[in-house]
């Protein structure tokens, strides 16, 4: 059986996000299937909404066409996608691995999510992104170029930090307002490694680690000395260690 790994990108990115994980995997023995999730800019031949159920069923469908189980990643806002395709079609997912991911309860939105980090954490800024974002009058967010230095490539060599940031996109509103139902017979019961990133500027520690406690089952977690975006950063460190990690759960 081959081994599949399903990539999942972000908001305001594409499939190209993962292009430097990318070969490093095949070099490990992974068949990698990078997405473009619908109507994010990378991915506009259709006119299907960005939206919770057109993500999910654009993913499982990748799934599906491979036929077998597959380890799904997804990255930031990709986490959540991922949550809701293995609570449609949880005997297709080994693992889940969460890239500094948003890995949330059911039915709770990132909004709801930031309210409670201001409970837990109240002298703690959650801005993040929010100040560098404008918006369209059809419904899209934008980064500026200022904010994707600073809140999410600020440890990313500056060349290629300049060459991602030219990549991203305008990205849909719908799609970010996600928070898919999720339960214990199903997502609950499918294995999941968190990878953290202690300097992420976007996802700050706190966050991430608070996410970990309200999903403490089955849950592994693995660290990078990273901000945002480690398959930038620390590409070979990164895969290295999930590697490592993917083949011990597998041995186990």
């Amino acid at each position: 059986m081959a081994k599949h790994m399903v990539l999942v990108h972000g908001a305001w990115q594409g499939s190209w996000s993962f292009d430097l994980i990318k070969p490093l995997l095949e070099q490990t023995g992974w068949q990698v299937h990078a997405v473009d999730l619908p109507n994010n800019g990378w991915n506009n031949e259709t006119q299907i909404v960005a939206n919770q159920q057109n993500y999910c069923e654009h993913v499982v469908q990748v799934i599906q066409q491979i036929g077998e189980p597959v380890v799904l990643l997804g990255h930031s806002g990709g986490g959540l996608t991922i949550s809701a395709v293995a609570e449609q079609i949880p005997n297709m997912i080994s693992h889940l691995v969460y890239l500094v991911g948003m890995m949330l309860p059911s039915e709770m939105s990132f909004l709801d999510f930031k309210k409670l980090c201001e409970q837990h954490f109240p002298d703690e800024d959650f801005a993040g992104i929010s100040p560098y974002l404008t918006f369209t009058q059809d419904g899209y967010s934008v980064v500026s170029q200022e904010g994707a230095k600073k809140i999410f490539l600020q440890d990313c060599e500056p060349k290629l930090a300049q060459q991602l940031i030219e990549k991203l996109r305008a990205q849909p509103e719908t799609g970010r307002d996600l928070k898919p139902v999720l339960t214990p017979e199903r997502f609950g019961r499918v294995p999941r490694i968190y990878v953290e990133a202690l300097y992420d500027q976007s996802l700050s520690i706190n966050m991430q680690r608070l996410m970990q406690q309200l999903q403490p089952d089955h849950l592994q977690v693995m660290t990078m000395q990273t901000g945002h975006v480690p398959q930038a950063v620390e590409p070979e460190l990164l895969i290295e260690k999930l590697s490592q990690l993917l083949v011990e759960k597998v041995s186990a």
